[in-house]
């Protein structure tokens, strides 16, 4: 055996912990479907499909020309589809509903996939590919997209682009526009400025003519939805801005059309926005986006607009390819929009949809073994066979009905065949690799396993592990389990269809990794035999040794595992905050009954507290003896303490004290009426959105004005007077924040007409927080270095507390300044009327901070 210091123990435990975690990652995190570099995709496009027959040669090889002369594409971040096809688009984007209703215009509801970010989705517009999850972590800081593009194609094809907007696009696409002014997401406060900045380009833009794609990002809805939600009164000036900037872009591209080539204006949203007016997940409301093509080439619409079609995100890279005469991206898993080209003839559709029905065929092939028994390609080779038929017909001269019906009919091939194509390379994209998850999760498990076997051990006064390392029968079963692991891996990496990370590793990392589980569960069992067999030694003292599981410590033991095992379920992960809600609620009514058991047994005749006082106080006396000191006054002092704490539990704090926990429980009911979350719920009505609609402005206003003398009054009381008085100043320019932005308003404000950034408000809110901090901090190293008095250091803390408290209620939107105030409330009654009576440890309380912390987080 060997002997491990806990440091060193624990240092390698993290290691092996990272290595496991770095191995389920690379298998959760799957890599997406990839085509050849784009330096490499400038092969010759395909054929028109060889009719069968001698004699019959069809010599349309190249890519179509161009359809339109001119596009535009709109892009309004976070416009849901609601915005447009719903009652907000009538009454705020007028002249866009009637251009769909009445106008030569095609309206889609674009469907977005997760995750619902703005660099992600600007790829997936681009490329037609769907990015990974992995693009989140990098939608701040864009490096330049290397796969194939529209914007890399329309370049290199000599089309000139001008972009204006979010410097996203600058980032993802270097040196790809002839003219741009790039403006940063990052200010959320800004609704205006973000927005001017791109329009003031317009006029200029329009009337000239040497540029073929024009880009527009705007980023002020986004940024209303983040500050204020998508029932904000300021969302419908913003869409009504939205309209006036389409009115005279429509307008323009109308008047400078030739008789050769219309022009397209294209509206689009990378994301939607959530009822909370964040993005980013999967409801309904951040994954549907509005997608108008709207164009002279079109026919004109009679009728009342009807629930548009739905179609997917990535297929507008595949329509603006073909529009532009561009060839597709080679990673596009997207589908040709065939309205859009519905005007052309039918030789001309038929040669677009094999073009994409082509692209997606060679992406399946390089991406996949076993292509050729995919059904998608074997419905696609269908439909190229009945494509050449109809092509011998059409060049020999054949006009009868005949020709059109099959036409037609290929046409239905062909779009049944792209459909199930870019339906199995979607899917691809969501095709974990679940060997390396496995593995990884074993390592993980077995780490984790170890050091809770080894807690008990860690807390002893010199921590030292014992580390088996010849034992007669754990070598054995060492071996054993090397090699049926081994056994197992060449299974799972020879009959495998899909490719595998850790399959792809050398055979010499994948057995290090086989030895390492195997050592691991040695260690596990080893520690779980030592255990047993101190188990069995005699106790020296029985009645001190043993010692009872309370009600809390079998809850918070239960809760928490039950926790952890119900990450497992995407279900529980998105209602997670129903397991925080039950866990509060089944806490407060442990605690309520312990409290009943310490209040009313004390005296009964073997009551648990007095039994452990009295015992406390009997060997204290002996040892007292036995020292031969005189226990008068030292007696008597501890004495008063014990007859103080019986005072506090016989006194009329102890009828607060059994109220508080049916007192927190209504509060979390009301809390839990004030905002609807997860995924099922989050788009019903609750509380939060008749605060926040603009007739309920002075209700709101009035809550926030009481839920800001509810915080200076829980958290003020332990400061010191400077700090009370900068408290007060700066939860009154929380206030005036708020009603700057139009949240709330002021007794004498009869309208919003004074709306602003409230940027000046906000800084003077900052000004007092550093403040109080600073005051705090002062204090904290003054009892540090100068004084020993321990007041001092108590007010230094609380001051920081409360410093952080101040910025918490500037963060909060209005309607969630309660959700503050019960957290306060409760924490002073958990601290005052819970865990002081019932002397709960630190363990207990830091547990019961997190699962109400946790509770809290999903109230706001």
């Amino acid at each position: 055996r060997m002997r491990l210091h806990s440091g060193l123990f624990a240092s390698v435990c993290l290691l092996v912990e990272a290595l496991g975690v770095a191995l389920f990652l690379r298998g959760f995190f799957p890599v997406p479907v990839r085509s050849l570099p784009r330096r490499e995709a400038h092969g010759d496009p395909p054929a028109e499909p060889a009719p069968p027959g001698a004699g019959v040669v069809s010599n349309w090889t190249k890519i179509p020309p161009p359809i339109f002369r001119k596009v535009v594409i709109v892009l309004i971040d976070a416009l849901r589809d609601d915005f447009v096809f719903g009652s907000k688009g009538k009454q705020f984007m007028p002249y866009t509903t009637q251009v769909l209703e009445k106008g030569t215009s095609y309206g889609f509801i674009a469907e977005a996939k997760p995750p619902t970010v703005t660099m992600p989705r600007i790829k997936a517009l681009m490329t037609g590919s769907i990015p990974g999850f992995i693009d989140v972590v990098m939608n701040l800081n864009s490096p330049a997209l290397l796969d194939d593009n529209l914007i890399w194609q329309g370049k290199t094809a000599g089309k000139r682009i001008i972009f204006y907007g979010d410097d996203t696009w600058v980032k993802l696409f270097p040196k790809h526009f002839v003219e741009y002014d790039g403006t940063t997401s990052f200010f959320v406060s800004d609704f205006t400025e973000v927005d001017n900045n791109v329009t003031r380009h317009l006029d200029r833009v329009l009337k000239r003519e040497d540029w073929d794609l024009l880009i527009l990002h705007y980023l002020g809805l986004d940024h209303i939805g983040h500050m204020t939600g998508p029932n904000s009164p300021l969302v419908g000036p913003k869409l009504h801005e939205m309209d006036n900037i389409l009115k005279k872009i429509h307008i323009s591209l109308l008047s400078k059309e030739e008789a050769s080539l219309p022009n397209l204006l294209v509206v689009c949203g990378d994301h939607g926005m959530s009822e909370t007016g964040s993005h980013g997940g999967s409801s309904e409301g951040e994954v549907h986006t509005p997608l108008l093509f709207i164009s002279s080439a079109f026919e004109k619409r009679s009728g009342p607009l009807t629930r548009p079609e739905v179609v997917q995100q990535t297929d507008l890279a595949s329509t603006l390819a073909i529009g532009l005469g561009l060839p597709i991206s080679r990673n596009s898993v997207g589908n040709l929009i065939l309205p859009v080209v519905g005007g052309k003839t039918i030789r001309e559709q038929l040669r677009f949809l094999h073009l994409n029905g082509y692209q997606l065929s060679r992406l399946l092939q390089e991406n996949t073994l076993m292509y050729e028994k995919d059904p998608g390609y074997e419905l696609f080779k269908i439909a190229e066979k009945s494509h050449g038929n109809w092509i011998k017909l059409y060049l020999e001269g054949n006009k009868s009905e005949i020709l059109l019906t099959l036409g037609k009919k290929v046409l239905k091939q062909y779009l049944e065949a792209l459909k199930t194509l870019s339906s199995a390379l979607s899917k691809q994209v969501a095709q974990y690799d679940l060997y390396s998850m496995v593995v990884g999760t074993v390592i993980v498990m077995e780490v984790l396993l170890l050091l809770l076997l080894s807690v008990p051990k860690a807390l002893s006064s010199r921590a030292e592990f014992e580390v088996p390392l010849s034992p007669p029968l754990f070598s054995l079963l060492f071996y054993l389990m090397c090699l049926t692991l081994c056994a197992v891996h060449v299974i799972i990496c020879t009959s495998a269809e899909s490719l595998c990370y850790f399959c792809s590793m050398s055979w010499l990392t994948a057995v290090g990794v086989m030895m390492l589980i195997s050592a691991l569960m040695c260690g596990i069992l080893s520690t779980i035999a030592k255990i047993f067999e101190y188990s069995r030694l005699p106790l020296k003292n029985p009645a001190v040794s043993s010692s009872g599981w309370s009600e809390v410590d079998t809850l918070i033991l239960a809760g928490t595992t039950g926790h952890v095992l119900s990450l497992g379920a995407s279900s529980f992960i998105e209602e997670e905050h129903q397991t925080w809600y039950f866990l509060i609620n089944t806490l407060c009514l442990v605690l309520c009954q312990e409290l009943c058991r310490n209040h009313f047994l004390l005296n009964e005749c073997e009551p648990r507290h007095s039994t452990t006082v009295k015992q406390n106080f009997d060997s204290m006396g002996e040892a007292s003896k036995c020292k031969s000191i005189d226990i008068s006054a030292a007696g008597n002092s501890k004495l008063s303490v014990a007859t103080s704490s019986f005072e506090f539990i016989q006194g009329s704090d102890k009828w607060i004290s059994l109220a508080s926990p049916w007192i927190i429980l209504i509060c979390c009911r009301l809390l839990r009426s004030l905002n609807q979350t997860g995924v099922q719920w989050a788009h019903r009505p609750d509380f939060g959105h008749w605060l926040t609609s603009s007739e309920h402005k002075p209700e709101l206003s009035f809550l926030a004005v009481v839920s800001l003398l509810m915080i200076f009054f829980l958290v003020q009381r332990r400061c010191s007077l400077v700090s009370k008085i900068a408290m007060a100043l700066g939860l009154l320019g929380v206030y005036s924040y708020r009603a700057a932005i139009g949240n709330v308003i002021f007794p004498w404000q009869h309208d919003s007409k004074d709306i602003s950034k409230g940027i000046t408000e906000a800084h003077f809110v900052y000004v007092f927080v550093l403040g109080i901090v600073f005051t705090g901090t002062k204090d904290l190293l003054k009892s540090q270095v100068i004084s020993t008095d321990s007041s001092m250091k108590s007010r230094g803390l609380w001051e920081v507390y409360s410093g952080l408290v101040l910025l918490a209620a500037l963060l909060f939107r209005p309607h969630n300044l309660p959700v503050l105030v019960f957290c306060l409330l409760i924490q002073t009654m958990m601290t005052k009327y819970i865990w002081r009576p019932l002397k709960c440890d630190a363990t207990k309380i830091t547990i019961m901070h997190y699962w109400f912390g946790q509770a809290f987080f999903y109230f706001q």
